[in-house]
């Protein structure tokens, strides 16, 4: 899974699964769900994403996580 931001647009994009979309739908507004051939939900995209979410923290709770890795700018860890 890959969460990347995109400043000047302000948009958020969280890409559950490798594979290219074929199909979009607008769930709510400014949120697009993406899918792929096999009506698979494979991305997420949000529109004016800080206004709606913190950006300033990502918190993992649960998940069976072995790998994380953080590109483009420092991250701090707290």
């Amino acid at each position: 899974m890959i969460f990347e931001y995109y400043a000047e647009s302000d948009m958020l994009t969280i890409k559950l699964a490798e594979g290219f979309s074929s199909d979009s739908e607008e769930i709510a507004p400014g949120v697009v769900l993406d899918y792929d051939e096999y009506n698979h939900v494979i991305g997420v995209e949000i529109e004016d994403a800080s206004k709606l979410i913190d950006l300033s923290r990502l918190e993992l709770k649960s998940l069976p996580v072995s790998n994380v890795v953080f590109t483009e700018r420092a991250v701090a860890l707290v």
